[in-house]
């Protein structure tokens, strides 16, 4: 049964008790076919971790926590070799404060792919972006940098590649130059990084995941994953169904594999959405610098502009000389909508309008560990020219007002011409699963509300919360936290 859930931000007391009914529910079992040689069950056993003091944090970072204790586990690189090759595994922890309330471990991942873990603990108790008290008693914090990620053995590639790569290919040449340099670029990190550069897909961190549990000497973990992380969490529901006690998934990654297509199409119409909210708020607030006009309407005329050739860069005196493209202000649109800060966004607009003012024009591309972990997780491979073209065509009919996803088209380019092919997702395992909880902003342009109302269709029991706003990581919000963190504390098992 899936439990799906709209809530406004400001009414939470049923969401409460929904959940705490939730939590005491037994684990169902997870549909599927029992394997002969279940593919979650590689014999590799790590010796207990052995703690010590954490590395001191380079400027501007603060040190980690003096109750942060930190240590490396070691695993293979390639889990089909468990005898093979190892790399190290940073792992960092903050103990229980109250050891007799204890529930157990959580472990997170904040999401990226390439964002450090290890700060989840480092700061575990950091009274602004930290854990409450009562998490704080309850569980030891632990995080982890995924292999090849952070203090973790990092992966290197020659990134001066990336500089000659067409991040929008205007012609099919373009286009078949951006598939080899991407090639070339993987290569590199084949060269310079050696056979983990293959291996950081993320059922590869899911079992390092089940390695650290193992390495902790705990039966069970709970885990909560943010973005990306929701990805980490999946799989390794997938792998080890009965070694969680819980999984809370914050605003979740659509989990079926989705195509190029289908994850761009979802991506800019939510962004398109949120160009919307963002006009129907301008109607009404006077802090919006376009009250009184159009903004669907002042965007398209942007466009245009932009399309002509005619829309410059402002400066504070007027416009410069420098022009904006149709891309750029795509691009633009996309950053404006992954928070939801509508002030900033009129601003943006309203001096590309103007021609004064300043904007925020960032440079297109994805992130290197984009492509070495997403571009294995995920098939994204377009035919050829004609097949972009089309489908470009086809999402901005879908998206008309913002015409694309800036940061989705990143990954999916990125994975265009990607010397390390997509894997397959692991086969599922027999288990019990916990009741699982996700949530989600009904207009996330990172991770659009379609694939995370099919990951919690992923499981047998699951809550979908929705919630009415733009933006994305509830758990920064502290209505969610509370939420989050009363399944997490409450659940049974």
């Amino acid at each position: 049964m899936n439990t799906i859930m709209r809530v406004n931000p400001t009414t939470r007391r049923r969401t409460l008790s929904v959940l705490l009914a939730l939590s005491a529910s037994a684990g169902l079992a997870l549909p599927g076919t029992a394997l002969a040689q279940e593919p979650s069950r590689v014999t590799f056993s790590p010796p207990p971790i052995s703690w010590g003091a954490c590395p001191k944090a380079e400027p501007p970072y603060p040190d980690p926590s003096p109750r942060a204790e930190c240590a490396t586990v070691e695993v293979p690189v390639d889990w089909s070799k468990p005898d093979g090759p190892r790399t190290g595994i940073f792992v960092a922890r903050q103990r229980a404060t109250d050891p007799s309330k204890r529930i157990g471990v959580l472990l997170s991942n904040p999401g990226g792919p390439g964002s450090s873990g290890s700060d989840s603990a480092f700061y575990a108790d950091d009274p602004v972006g930290g854990y409450g008290p009562a998490m704080l008693q309850r569980f030891d914090i632990v995080g982890f940098d995924p292999r090849g990620v952070g203090l973790s053995q990092g992966a290197q590639c020659d990134e001066t590649i990336s500089e000659s790569i067409p991040t929008r290919p205007r012609n099919a040449a373009e286009f078949e130059r951006l598939r080899t340099l991407n090639g070339r670029l993987a290569q590199s990190c084949i060269e310079r990084t050696g056979p983990l550069a293959a291996h950081m897909d993320t059922e590869s961190v899911a079992r390092d995941m089940d390695a650290i549990r193992a390495a902790l000497g705990e039966r069970k973990i709970s885990f909560l994953g943010h973005s990306y992380g929701t990805s980490v969490g999946e799989r390794y529901a997938r792998l080890f169904p009965d070694r969680l006690r819980a999984l809370a998934l914050d605003s979740a990654v659509d989990p079926e594999g989705a195509g190029a297509e289908r994850y761009l199409t979802d991506a800019s119409v939510t962004a398109d959405k949120a160009l919307k909210r963002l006009a129907a708020w301008c109607e009404k607030d006077p802090a919006c610098a376009l009250k009184g006009q159009d903004v669907i309407a002042v965007t398209d005329r942007l466009f245009a502009r932009a399309d002509a050739g005619t829309l410059l860069e402002p400066g504070p005196e007027g416009p410069t000389q420098t022009k904006v493209s149709a891309d750029q202000l795509s691009g633009l649109l996309t950053r404006a909508f992954l928070r939801w800060n509508p002030e900033w966004a009129a601003e943006q607009l309203a001096a590309l309008r103007s021609g004064t003012g300043q904007v925020l024009l960032s440079p297109d591309g994805p992130e290197l560990t984009w492509q070495l972990v997403l571009c294995r997780d995920n098939d994204y491979r377009i035919r050829d020219w004609a097949h972009y073209r089309a489908m470009l065509d086809r999402v901005a009919k879908a998206a008309p007002h913002v015409r694309y996803n800036a940061q989705a088209l990143d990954m999916i380019l990125g994975c265009q011409g990607w010397s390390m092919p997509p894997k397959p997702r692991p086969d599922r395992a027999t288990g019990a699963l916990p009741p699982v909880l996700v949530v989600n902003a009904a207009l996330d342009a990172a991770t659009p509300l379609p694939g995370a109302q099919r990951m919690a269709r992923a499981f047998p029991k699951s809550t979908l919360i929705t919630v009415d706003t733009v933006g994305h990581w509830l758990y920064a919000g502290k209505d969610m936290k509370k939420v989050i963190d009363t399944y997490l504390m409450s659940r049974k098992g």
